[in-house]
């Protein structure tokens, strides 16, 4: 065989292996590319995203879009191929696995924490929109969760309203555990509460909870230090003068509440916050009002021009990242708080694109 024959077929033998370990080595590392992208003010598997029930609302026009980011699965393992191939794609971000996926959390541990910062993220949004409306928001204190194991399991539960603990009204989830280590482990700490069904019933039927019950635990010794613990994490729950469901499944984390709270104010206004433009966006939100920064920025806003968005709303420490690479034709509008939103909302529906705080680099 010919020299240069053979030295070709050596180099094509050497990149077909090269080729196949690169397909069989797993790399650690996980991908983020642009994922769904859902209208708050219309449907999403046949049914309405917001449905608001009790209260007048208003029809709306256009878009305004919560965003999202598709990750590869927690199990899911990359080859060599598929890493260099991310890091080469515009619209693709290949991050270490553990930055997704810290090794410290299981799938599903990981599966139910996002799911309840989106439960989450919907509570703050319902509760934003009101306050921005000057509509009354009630709130309790409640069991949040309770520790497998500890004092409370199988006496306090979750959704139970905390009432006092030893005598002393609670107004503050911190409260809870402020009066609980006052004690020392081993010592009774004594609770009242209106059961979880009970205060569901009476907030279904608009009426004062008919029942309290009276709890004594005995504490246990914290296993990080010699607290007194009885394992019960107190939240804030909040009681709304009318209802509001968001239905929207198969999306986890906290990052569609402003545009859920946008998409709460639109409805319950007179205005049509869009216009008929279609808007999308991103961002968390809390109690008030206050936006905050998100993961995936770049990824989302690729996933918004996509499906034809020409704005979007954009955390105010989301700018700078998102700005780097902006997709042709999508205006980055800078937001802080839900006011914020509504003030560049109302720019845009007189045309005064001139005067929209939009992202900049730097």
């Amino acid at each position: 065989m010919p020299r240069r024959t053979a030295t070709m077929l050596a180099s094509l033998l050497m990149l077909i292996a090269l080729l196949c370990a690169g397909v069989l080595i797993p790399v650690p590392y996980a991908e983020m590319s642009p994922g769904p992208t859902v209208n708050t003010l219309g449907e999403h598997g046949g049914e309405p995203v917001l449905q608001i029930s009790g209260r007048k609302t208003y029809p709306t026009t256009g878009h305004l879009n919560m965003t999202t980011v598709r990750v590869t699965g927690s199990q899911y393992r990359m080859n060599l191929v598929e890493a260099v191939w991310g890091w080469l794609a515009h619209d693709n971000l290949v991050v270490p696995h553990s930055t997704l996926y810290p090794d410290d959390k299981s799938p599903d541990e990981l599966n139910q924490e996002t799911a309840e910062e989106f439960s989450q993220s919907q509570e703050s949004a319902k509760v934003a929109a009101l306050k921005e409306l000057n509509i009354p928001v009630g709130s309790r204190i409640v069991v949040s969760s309770v520790v497998k194991g500890s004092p409370a399991e199988g006496t306090l539960h979750a959704g139970d309203v905390i009432k006092s603990v030893d005598g002393t009204e609670i107004k503050q989830p911190g409260d809870v555990a402020k009066l609980v280590t006052r004690h020392k482990p081993g010592e009774k700490v004594t609770f009242r509460v209106v059961p979880a069904k009970e205060a569901a019933a009476a907030e279904k039927e608009k009426r004062e909870p008919r029942t309290e019950d009276t709890v004594t635990l005995v504490t246990n010794k914290a296993p990080d230090d010699n607290r007194a613990i009885v394992g019960i994490q107190a939240g804030t729950d909040h009681t709304f003068p009318f209802a509001i469901n968001i239905k929207l499944a198969d999306v986890g984390g906290p990052s569609a509440g402003l545009m859920f709270a946008l998409g709460i104010v639109d409805k319950l206004t007179p205005d049509d916050l869009a216009g008929g433009k279609f808007i999308a966006g991103t961002g968390t939100i809390d109690d008030d009002g206050k936006v905050g920064p998100i993961g995936g920025v770049e990824m989302k806003t690729v996933g918004a021009r996509d499906k034809g968005a020409r704005y979007f709303l954009t955390p105010k420490d989301n700018c700078a990242a998102a700005a780097k690479d902006t997709p042709s034709g999508l205006t980055l509008i800078k937001v802080d708080t839900i006011k914020d939103a509504l003030q560049s909302l109302e720019k845009l529906r007189k045309g005064d694109t001139a005067g929209l705080p939009q992202c900049k680099t730097g």
